[in-house]
């Protein structure tokens, strides 16, 4: 590679990452905003009504099914694990602290990206290439109060609730596993996990689940309302802020799990 090569790798390397960090400062500002007017009456209690059902209720159903299998499915595997160690026992505390703790928070903001997340991108990008964004700004309102704020106060409220079902169901999915098809003690499976689970593991789980809430309504509002203009620009926006919010889950699980160990 000659001189010339390298200096042009370089240099384009150069330019997307300081286009990076532009753009998550870009981000960090439009969040700033958003909270900024949280605090700021008048706030729209209806529209946040409107969204708490879009996010919550109508994602329970896709909730339900994937916290059951995921129990039933982690109660079986830890099970033949236990097994081998002679440790048949601990079925009850394992499967409720890997829900409660990890995979309670995870899926269900996974789940209500791909299924809630994905249509606010898209509602809000339709909204930018007809138009009714500067319409709004036109008539001196202020759409992040309309588009933005309402989304992310119903997702600090939807998502600790929609992680609690995950959790509940996916318990009781390990205990059926565990219980009526494996042969393992009830009283054994509850009275273990009251003994292992603490008031601890349950706060994790819900800080966890309030800081995706955070995650995925601002990436989603974010692409959505910066979408360039057209079919196709909407339909980037939309791919980007599901992949953008899961990668962003997963870290951000990472590091908040690293410091609440």
């Amino acid at each position: 590679m000659t001189l010339i090569e390298m200096t042009v790798c370089v240099r384009g390397i150069g330019e997307r990452f300081l286009s990076l960090l532009k753009e998550l400062g870009h981000m960090f500002i439009f969040l700033v905003n958003a909270v900024y007017t949280i605090f700021r009456p008048p706030f729209k209690f209806k529209m946040l009504l409107r969204q708490i059902r879009f996010m919550g209720s109508k994602s329970i159903v896709v909730i339900l099914l994937t916290g059951s299998f995921t129990g039933m499915v982690l109660a079986l595997q830890i099970y033949y694990t236990l097994r081998k160690f002679g440790s048949e026992a601990m079925l009850g505390p394992a499967v409720a602290l890997s829900i409660i703790r990890e995979l309670g928070p995870v899926l269900s903001a996974l789940m209500v990206t791909g299924r809630a997340g994905s249509a606010l991108t898209a509602e809000i990008g339709i909204m930018r290439i007809t138009e009714q964004i500067d319409a709004l700004t036109s008539m001196a309102l202020n759409p992040v109060r309309y588009l933005v704020t309402p989304n992310i106060v119903a997702a600090l409220i939807a998502f600790p609730l929609l992680t609690s079902i995950f959790d509940l169901i996916g318990i009781y999915g390990g205990y059926f596993v565990g219980v009526k098809l494996l042969g393992l003690s009830s009283g054994t499976y509850f009275s273990q996990m009251e003994l292992f689970v603490s008031m601890e593991d349950i706060r994790v789980g819900l800080y966890k689940s309030l800081s995706f809430g955070v995650i995925v309504s601002w990436v989603c509002c974010y692409k959505g309302y910066f979408t360039s203009y057209g079919a196709e620009g909407v339909g980037k926006a939309t791919t980007s802020a599901v992949v953008t919010s899961s990668v962003l889950i997963l870290i951000w699980d990472y590091f908040l799990g690293s410091v609440l160990i």
